[in-house]
């Protein structure tokens, strides 16, 4: 596996996956009917922002990530990003690799930080990845999501510091 900037020709792979992870509406703020060229405006970002895939080495897309500053000026030395695993490539470490990539990518780009504003606490597979890769856990934000199955369930917002 390799992860490498992404391109144009790779949006169809990144849609397969990401409409069935946006449509069940368990870990991501977005509509769970988000058209695809509003997901794609939303994902495959233009500098200062990135947009990286995890590739297997037959050049399957399994992954994928984001990442841009988490607010413009004086705000903008602190990164954000959101990641993406295809379900059918779930627990293979793609999670881990994309989320080191992107910590390190960051800091070379001369964040100074990384914030995610919106994790689902109810998504713990996630909330120890990103633990483990150093993030805490600042505050969490009661009932700030509507999980399709849990209810309203507080949304975590992490951070560490690059």
């Amino acid at each position: 596996m390799r992860i490498r900037e992404a391109t144009a020709d790779d949006w169809p792979a990144i849609w397969r996956f990401m409409r069935d992870i946006i449509s069940a509406g368990e870990t991501f703020c977005w509509d769970r009917d988000t058209t695809e060229p509003s997901a794609r405006a939303g994902w495959m970002r233009l500098s200062p922002g990135r947009t990286v895939v995890a590739v297997e080495a037959d050049g399957t897309v399994v992954g994928t990530a984001e990442t841009h500053p988490n607010h413009d000026g004086p705000g903008a030395h602190v990164a954000n990003a959101a990641f993406m695993v295809d379900p059918a490539h779930a627990g293979r470490g793609y999670g881990r690799a994309l989320g080191g990539h992107v910590v390190e990518r960051a800091r070379a780009d001369g964040y100074r930080a990384m914030q995610f504003n919106a994790v689902v606490e109810t998504n713990t597979g996630a909330v120890a990845l990103w633990r483990s890769l150093g993030f805490e856990v600042l505050t969490t934000v009661p009932e700030a999501f509507e999980h399709p199955e849990k209810g309203f369930v507080g949304l975590h917002i992490m951070h560490r510091a690059l």
